[in-house]
């Protein structure tokens, strides 16, 4: 084994099987669906709007684009782990909602969450018109944001690491997801009044997050903590506000060395071996 790679293969299919893709082809064709669907919608919203066709939240054209175009790193991400991975559909779905982890894995959450978002209490707000807002929120975010995890950390990331070590592969993960986003941003009119200052925030966060939920994976093989944990980020941070730089810049770096270090003390817990790249 070298570094930090592993194989996410299914032995089960052996190493003849039809099916099975190079990994390289596997990567590549991962990212020319999932980035070529979301930039064709862009293309197509672009077009759209130049003839003057309202596409946001509030039109048809909108969400048609917007669910076109947010779903497709979870859309090749399961068709790539079904090609590449050897995995079942039904498996997909069930990883998905697989909720019956060991609780060191959720307590592992917590602890990262309170590290990401512990400068709020350095002067930051949380605002919440009802109780029941955040579990909304909370369900919304499993299916737009959770569902992303599909494509970037169940298959992208874990199958780049298979060559790669961990620290390069979350860097190119971090490159292609934040590309992603930039898309998706201007597909759902966000990119339109985000500042210089609102889009380096954005991409900061995203940074971090990719040590957050990369860590989370290579520790726990859960999918479902993936998702939840891209969720409860994505919904504490449509209900808070402000919060302390300096401590927010030190908590990024304490998370970054944290995630590091997880990924080096799962080296020889890894699943399965390094295979040879046909």
């Amino acid at each position: 084994m070298k570094g930090n790679t592993y194989s996410t293969r299914n032995d089960d299919l052996g190493p003849t099987s039809p099916n099975i893709l190079p990994r390289r082809k596997a990567l590549l064709l991962y990212l020319a669906g999932a980035l070529g669907q979301i930039l064709a919608v862009c293309v197509i919203v672009f077009i759209l709007r130049r003839c003057g066709v309202t596409v946001d939240y509030t039109s048809a054209a909108g969400l048609i684009a917007v669910g076109i175009g947010g779903t497709s790193s979870a859309l090749w991400g399961a068709v790539m782990t079904v090609r590449y991975k050897g995995y079942a559909p039904i498996r997909i779905v069930s990883d998905f909602f697989d909720v019956r982890q060991r609780y060191s894995s959720y307590l592992l959450v917590l602890m990262l969450l309170l590290l990401d978002f512990f400068s709020l209490f350095f002067g930051g707000s949380i605002g919440i018109n009802a109780w029941y807002v955040p579990a909304i929120l909370f369900l919304k975010a499993l299916l737009f944001g959770g569902i992303e995890e599909i494509g970037w950390r169940y298959f992208f990331q874990p199958v780049m690491q298979e060559k790669r070590g961990y620290i390069v592969s979350t860097l190119i993960t971090f490159l292609c997801w934040g590309i992603w986003h930039l898309a998706f941003f201007y597909i759902d009119g966000t990119l339109s009044v985000m500042g210089i200052s609102d889009a380096a925030s954005f991409l900061v966060g995203l940074f971090v997050n990719c040590f957050i939920l990369s860590a989370m994976y290579i520790r726990t093989r859960s999918l479902w903590i993936c998702v939840m944990t891209h969720a409860l980020i994505n919904v504490l941070s449509q209900i808070t506000a402000g919060g302390n730089g300096y401590v927010r810049g030190v908590c990024c770096i304490v998370i970054i060395v944290i995630a590091v270090s997880l990924s080096k003390k799962d080296d020889t817990s890894v699943e399965g071996t390094h295979r040879d790249e046909r």
